[in-house]
């Protein structure tokens, strides 16, 4: 029986082949070059930070569509950062004389907790990690009320639903499902409220985290994510934590907006952050802004950060300060002196003595043992009045 030779497929129909997987392949293939799509354009973020000043303070060609605050809202945000600053500084030497329990600073991140705060209405919402106790006072919350937490009191020392402050986290990340959770609130209220979830850079390794954009995105929530790249998770650099080129690509995934800004540039966050509130605002959905920044002392006072970065390293970044930027910036454009300096010194002064004299003062209540069950939960749960009885019980037998 003759054998039968493979059949060949003429080259008309081989080209017409090769174009159909071309097409294909191009539909589906991530979108590069002039194939771009316009969509994904949308989400990517620069491919360097954004900024409007150099280390230096002097001023730098910001990018297309960018625009700078007024002078006078960076003269305002400039004495929040100088009262910011001396307020860490104070809560920092606290701790030392046994006031509070623990406080992580945030020296040398100044701009992202001024500008982030400052990008929000009063009825929009903000939802704090452990480390933006300065952002807090400068959204006009008692600093005594902000510190009870770190000073061992009770769970949160406000009224959130009255300054529309959410408890600071110290989970990470558990924070930012919370916040997409109000914006959706917000929005079937039809109120035009936004949030803004501050979170770390190690909170973005956490699985809620990227829980959270996938859900903000499949609802347009109005919510913003600001993450405050201050380079370390504790002792873990950024580079043994992730592989991203940048932080703020991991919003792209998702279908987030993204960005990525200078955190210690005053100017540049402000702007940034402005545009992502008001898109959130407008319909538009998350944004997810990522910050590079330095956290210029250790995590918290019981760590030792000699142990896991050099002082040199620390130096380089104490050139680029936000605070010395920003006045430099603000004396050459005309709109700050030396009276301006000094006034906003002696007004952060009189601020730091009246958290020393509140923290020094002895509470009305000191919060015992039992008090751990309180204002845990609305209605106690069945595990929570179990656990609540059992202390109780040992209390009881520990004064027969």
């Amino acid at each position: 029986m003759p054998v039968r030779k493979p059949t060949t497929v003429r080259e008309p129909v081989r080209k017409t082949a090769r174009k159909t997987v071309r097409e294909a392949a191009r539909k589906t293939a991530p979108a590069t070059g002039r194939d771009r799509n316009p969509a994904v354009d949308e989400l990517l973020p620069s491919a360097v930070p954004v900024r409007f000043v150099a280390e230096d303070g002097t001023a730098v060609e910001p990018p297309a569509g960018r625009t700078a605050p007024a002078d006078g809202e960076l003269l305002d945000a400039y004495r929040r950062m100088v009262l910011g600053r001396r307020f860490d500084r104070q809560a920092t030497a606290l701790t030392r004389q046994g006031r509070l329990a623990v406080y992580p600073s945030s020296r040398g991140q100044e701009a992202c907790q001024i500008g982030g705060v400052l990008a929000l209405r009063d009825a929009d919402w903000l939802f704090p990690t452990y480390r933006d106790s300065v952002a807090l006072v400068a959204r006009g919350l008692d600093p005594a009320e902000v510190l009870t937490l770190l000073q061992g009191g009770w769970h949160c020392g406000y009224d959130p639903a009255a300054v529309r402050v959410a408890p600071q986290c110290t989970p990470l990340a558990t924070q930012t499902l919370h916040a997409v959770g109000m914006a959706e609130a917000l929005r079937r209220k039809g109120e035009d409220g936004v949030v803004m979830a501050f979170v770390g850079d190690g909170g973005t390794s956490e699985g809620d985290f990227h829980e959270a954009l996938n859900y903000a995105a499949v609802r347009k929530a109005p919510v913003v994510f600001f993450v405050q790249n201050n380079r370390y998770a504790i002792s873990v650099p950024l580079a043994k934590q992730t592989a991203a080129p940048a932080l703020a690509y991991k919003g792209v995934g998702y279908g987030v907006r993204s960005e990525q800004v200078d955190g210690n540039d005053l100017v540049a966050v402000l702007s940034v952050l402005a545009s992502a509130v008001e898109y959130a605002r407008s319909g538009g959905g998350p944004s997810l802004v990522e910050a590079h920044t330095y956290r210029m002392d250790a995590h918290t006072n019981a760590d030792d950060a000699t142990r896991y970065r050099e002082d040199g390293e620390v130096e380089r970044w104490e050139a680029a300060d936000p605070l010395a930027r920003l006045e430099t910036y603000l004396r050459g454009r005309g709109v700050l002196d030396d009276a301006e300096v000094a006034a906003a010194h002696e007004a952060a002064e009189a601020f730091a003595a009246g958290v020393r004299d509140a923290l020094n003062a002895d509470p009305e209540h000191a919060p015992g043992p039992m008090d751990l069950f309180e204002h845990v939960f609305a209605e106690p749960t069945p595990q929570l009045r179990e656990q609540r009885d059992l202390l109780a019980s040992e209390l009881a037998a520990e004064e027969d």
